[in-house]
């Protein structure tokens, strides 16, 4: 998962444009839709001053390609994978995690497919307004990230060029352990957060 810098003189939706554009040159086929999104939670202020812990910023996100999951991560933590309902668990947890509604933060795009390589391009929103682009490419045959990297780098300078990414943090981790849809999640955590302190919006409740 990446972030593409918008082309200069052009719109958010141009750039996207000439992204997928490349692909469908290449032979890339459309196949539906996707949509990430990601609400920022932060500890109550009642916990806080109660137990004297600073506060802690948790995530929950939904993934349409995984439609019966949600996932919830901790900054440099862990990621818990649980059932859908996991949102109505977040409204009853209120005293101890409140949701920052300001700060909610999604990617939505149109899915491509081209030969085993599955590519998704997405326009990152927060709120009314655009804010970047996302761009996540999967190899499907392969779940040992570091066996297919070099023929996801090949693949990606064709049709991103001078802006494919380096090889992403967590594959640092993972060594040769199979890959996993949260090792997904936090690349898309990663990049949300990272766009979120580029436009430096200032969230109630978060200092």
């Amino acid at each position: 998962v990446a972030q593409v810098p918008v082309a200069e003189g052009k719109s958010v939706q141009q750039t996207v444009e000439i992204l997928t554009r490349k692909l469908e040159l290449l032979g890339a086929e459309k196949q539906g839709t996707f949509c990430v999104d990601c609400e920022t939670y932060h500890t109550a202020a009642s916990t806080i001053s109660s137990q004297g812990q600073t506060g802690k910023l948790m995530y929950v996100m939904h993934n349409s390609e995984y439609p019966l999951s949600c996932f919830a991560l901790f900054e440099n933590g862990p990621c818990l994978i649980a059932d859908a309902n996991f949102d109505i668990l977040m409204v009853k947890l209120k005293g101890f995690f409140q949701n920052a509604k300001a700060n909610k933060i999604e990617s939505r795009g149109t899915r491509y497919q081209y030969c085993d390589f599955l590519v998704k391009v997405g326009t990152v929103t927060m709120g009314p307004s655009a804010r970047g682009i996302s761009v996540e490419v999967e190899y499907c045959p392969c779940v040992i990230a570091n066996d297919c990297w070099n023929l996801l780098m090949e693949f990606m300078q064709s049709f991103m060029g001078n802006h494919t990414p380096g090889i992403p943090s967590v594959f640092g981790t993972k060594h040769d352990s199979i890959y996993s849809p949260a090792d997904t999640m936090v690349q898309y955590m990663e990049l949300f957060n990272k766009i979120r302190k580029q436009q430096q919006v200032p969230v109630a409740g978060i200092r």
